[in-house]
């Protein structure tokens, strides 16, 4: 198969992912997030199985089509919605843990993956991730509590008269817009930073940075920021990526870490504000169903970001990165147009 190909598997899988959102989202709304994510390890790993197995196209599309449900019904967002089911306003405290801990996620996956492959071959290093099943499952069906009984109608309403009018379409423009940039990067960051004028070794040293300043910021979130509003945060998190880009255009190589380091500080507190801004402005009623329609914009871009990104980079160069700087920027623009209210819970220690 060719890389193309794969690739473009893996971005239907998002896409089938973002369809999927807003249903798993009012699955966990009505029933408790406990199931679908104790279902989401079983999705998981029978997807992990299955590519494992694959011998062609249509097994791979199968195989990444399984994977597309289980990332649709295992990711953050069930799990910011289940936190909130369980919380209520007070889940801004649950979430930047969670995120906090699977900020390392890249820095064990992705040499644990490549040494499954280079001592047991790429089908093995599938069969054996699918073993997170182990892991995965018990822990969310035995630790994950009964959600209490869902919001009623009436409730679901007032929260809704209160947010700011075209609160949602505001935030599924700034979730597509960060997102896109947040896909293009994890994809194509190294290959950028070289053709800033860095070495290979050099460029990816400093992308290797981004997930501890991902870390970093999400401690800074849960600490320093935990009485700040959601929506400054927020905007701080958009403004850093552009800041990274002016000090790269300034700097040239010299400012290869800089940027790589406030980029992935901008990243790791854009998670947190996926989840918190919807939460402080709409309350807690109806967060799931909330939640996955606001993603699907957001996972649609990331999934085609990759490869609108790499065709820029080939006609503009470096000055791609005005490309990412300007989305990020319009999404600060747009969430000026939100009003920071007080919070009506105090976030717990």
């Amino acid at each position: 198969m060719s890389r193309t190909a794969v690739f473009g598997l893996f971005s239907g899988a998002l896409v089938l992912s973002a369809v999927l959102g807003p249903s798993v989202g009012r699955a966990i709304d009505n029933h408790g997030g406990r199931g679908v994510l104790t279902l989401s390890n079983l999705v998981l790993a029978a997807g992990l199985v299955l590519l494992g197995t694959a011998q062609g196209f249509v097994t791979v599309a199968v195989a990444w089509a399984v994977l597309g449900v289980g990332m649709a019904m295992g990711l953050y967002d069930p799990a910011f919605a289940t936190l909130t089911g369980l919380y209520g306003r007070a889940a801004r405290g649950p979430i930047t843990g969670i995120t906090l801990i699977a900020g390392f996620v890249s820095t064990v996956g992705w040499p644990l993956s490549a040494f499954l492959d280079a001592q047991f071959g790429w089908r093995w290093a599938c069969f054996i991730s699918a073993l997170h099943i182990l892991i995965g499952l018990p822990l969310n069906r035995l630790l994950i509590p009964r959600a209490p009984p869902p919001a009623r109608a009436p409730e679901m309403a007032a929260e809704s008269l209160r947010a700011p009018r075209g609160a949602m379409v505001i935030l599924a423009f700034v979730f597509a817009a960060t997102w896109f940039v947040t896909g293009a990067m994890a994809a194509h960051l190294p290959r950028l930073l070289e053709i800033a004028g860095a070495s290979t070794t050099a460029a990816i040293a400093a992308a290797a940075l981004v997930g501890p300043a991902q870390v970093a910021a999400r401690l800074v979130e849960f600490g320093a920021l935990r009485r700040v509003h959601p929506l400054v945060s927020a905007r701080l998190a958009a403004l850093l990526h552009p800041v990274g880009a002016v000090i790269l255009g300034l700097f040239g190589p010299a400012a290869i870490t800089a940027f790589a380091v406030l980029h992935g500080a901008g990243n790791g507190l854009l998670t947190i504000a996926k989840g918190t801004v919807p939460l402080v402005i709409f309350g807690p009623a109806g967060y799931g169903l909330r939640s996955g329609i606001l993603g699907a914009p957001a996972r649609a871009t990331q999934a085609f970001s990759p490869l609108l990104f790499d065709l820029l980079m080939d006609r503009m160069g470096i000055g791609v990165i005005a490309v990412s700087a300007g989305l990020s920027l319009t999404a600060f623009a747009a969430m000026l147009l939100l009003k920071a209210r007080p919070r009506a819970a105090p976030v717990p220690a």
